[in-house]
């Protein structure tokens, strides 16, 4: 923290006595800055680091643009590379004319004056294929190809029977698909490379002393508070901005690509993402405060990333799965992805996702509870790196 902040949050009775001494991280708390001031100035600054950093903002406009990109032309590449709009040519006269026609945009008729005509035309490579009367046909009429049975508008000609769909309305398996996998792969990305930077973000406060200044004018607990609430801020802007470039590509697609019905679940991603994040950002910030160098981040990380990393698979490989995703709805670290995809299948009732809602919240409360008791413990003591269970049983610093 820079000194300008530290000034701003230390008060006159915790800077140091004109004889050197001055009030310890153990001083007195008559001075010290009121909880909820402190997580603000806490908060605030590491959202202020955020923004005026030129990685962050370079970074998320690459990643708009590409992903607005993305999902304006990838419904449209079939436009840039398929050639001609028009459909296959075939020659018909007046009395096949109709028969064709009525196939669609898959064919384009080619009138012709007579059956010989027909028949140049396909000699001479100007049409795919031809449809003369034939009177001794079962169906009245005859397919001419130059050197093979064009068999697709053979089929297209036959007579289909009719056909009743059961469920019109069923997701799309491949889309289905890509839904799980987007929400689950801006869940895991931004979970942890927010989850990171607020580990990096403790260690080096702890490594430089800084630390130990900022807990005389300020409670560990309103310290851990305003990075987890600063981080998940930024974290919750930056999926604003993907649902807000997603929904615009809706719109701008309703036409090319079919996604009617995913508004709600994008709304039910960014409200338990918001929950979500601040439980693994809050797991994340004690995991840090366990360690006194960045090389050993990693060690008392793995936990909190293996939460986040199995359910993130789970529902990908369990996506078409109905009972496996009802299940990992009700697990917390998962709910954030399975619950926006089960309301995109329409697979529930309102009361479950709001189960799913409620035990999100009941455990990202005990997970802060969790985190906070780790963090006051163990973010004072330098040397080895302390294990989980050793920080809960040491005393409060």
């Amino acid at each position: 923290m820079n000194a300008s902040t530290q000034n701003q949050i230390l008060t006159h009775d915790d800077r140091p006595a004109a004889g050197g001494t001055g009030t310890s991280g153990a001083g007195t708390q008559a001075g010290r800055t009121p909880f909820w001031t402190a997580v603000g100035l806490v908060a605030g600054r590491e959202m202020k680091v955020k923004m005026m950093s030129k990685a962050f903002v370079v970074t998320t406009a690459i990643m708009l643009g590409l992903l607005l990109l993305a999902v304006l032309v990838a419904p449209r590449l079939g436009e840039f590379f398929g050639g001609d709009d028009a459909g296959e040519k075939v020659a018909v006269t007046a009395e096949t004319s109709q028969a064709v026609g009525a196939l669609g945009d898959a064919y384009d008729p080619q009138t012709v004056d007579s059956v010989d005509a027909a028949k140049e035309a396909v000699r001479a490579g100007d049409v795919e294929a031809a449809v003369i009367p034939d009177e001794a046909g079962p169906a009245g009429i005859a397919v001419l190809g130059l050197d093979s049975a064009p068999t697709a508008l053979v089929e297209a000609l036959s007579v289909s029977p009719s056909v009743e769909l059961l469920d019109p309305n069923a997701p799309n398996p491949g889309l289905q698909y890509l839904i799980a996998f987007g929400f689950g792969i801006v869940f895991f990305m931004i979970a942890i490379t927010y989850g990171q930077q607020i580990a990096v973000s403790v260690i080096e406060e702890k490594q430089s002393r800084v630390v130990e200044i900022l807990l005389a004018a300020i409670p560990a607990k309103a310290m851990m508070a305003g990075k987890v609430i600063g981080n998940s801020a930024m974290a919750l802007f930056q999926v604003a901005l993907i649902a807000g470039v997603l929904l615009l590509g809706m719109q701008v697609n309703d036409a090319v690509l079919p996604l009617d019905g995913l508004g709600a679940p994008i709304l039910w991603f960014v409200l338990l993402f918001t929950i979500g994040f601040v439980m693994i950002a809050s797991l994340y910030a004690a995991a840090a405060s366990l360690v006194s160098r960045q090389e050993d981040i990693g060690s008392t990380s793995m936990p909190v990333m293996m939460l986040i990393m199995l359910p993130y698979f789970a529902v990908i490989f369990f996506n078409d799965n109905p009972e496996a995703l009802r299940i990992m709805a009700l697990i917390p670290f998962s709910a954030p992805v399975a619950t926006p995809l089960r309301v995109f299948m329409d697979q529930g009732e309102i009361w479950e996702h709001l189960l799913s809602l409620g035990i999100l919240i009941a455990a990202t409360a005990l997970a802060i509870w969790f985190a906070a008791k780790i963090y006051e413990r163990s973010i004072l003591r330098t040397g080895k790196a302390l294990k989980w269970s050793e920080a809960l049983r040491a005393k409060k610093d």
